[in-house]
């Protein structure tokens, strides 16, 4: 039997969004037996996606909008994933300096033509810094290899 492969796939581009995608790798890599691939969304190709049973996706709050690397690896994924990926679990974190409900809606519009599945509600990160940001992102690594481990998802 094959690892369940998890793909990670953020957009990080301050030292504090890095320090969150880092964490959701730390986390994801403490349950053993799930093969974790983390990308960064200009990287990231259709296959990246599709070889996935899981993604974790990391945003910034860009304009009241997702990151516009997030957007540009939908736009280039949308159609080779759109009836080969429907039910996938998905979980959604965003870094939001104001109150994220635009990235939020952005991401989950896209998801929802692609009909992913969510598996939890997203984590927004509003406002200020806070350190608490990087535990809830270990957390989130930690909860979506587990469940794919465990066969829950």
């Amino acid at each position: 039997m094959t690892a369940k492969r998890l793909l990670i796939l953020a957009h990080a581009p301050s030292p504090n969004t890095e320090r969150l995608r880092e964490a959701v790798l730390a986390g994801a890599r403490e349950i053993v037996g799930v093969e974790i691939v983390m990308r960064a969304p200009l990287e990231a190709t259709p296959a990246d996606a599709l070889a996935a049973d899981a993604l974790i996706l990391g945003t910034t709050e860009n304009l009241g909008y997702m990151s516009g690397a997030l957007k540009d690896f939908f736009d280039r994924s949308y159609y080779p994933c759109l009836e080969r990926m429907q039910g996938r679990p998905y979980a959604l974190y965003i870094r939001a300096g104001n109150d994220g409900a635009g990235a939020r809606r952005s991401v989950e519009t896209v998801v929802t033509g692609l009909r992913w599945r969510a598996v939890q509600e997203p984590l927004i990160f509003r406002g200020p810094w806070r350190e608490e940001f990087v535990e809830a992102c270990r957390e989130l690594g930690m909860a979506m290899a587990a469940g794919l481990e465990a066969g829950v998802f």
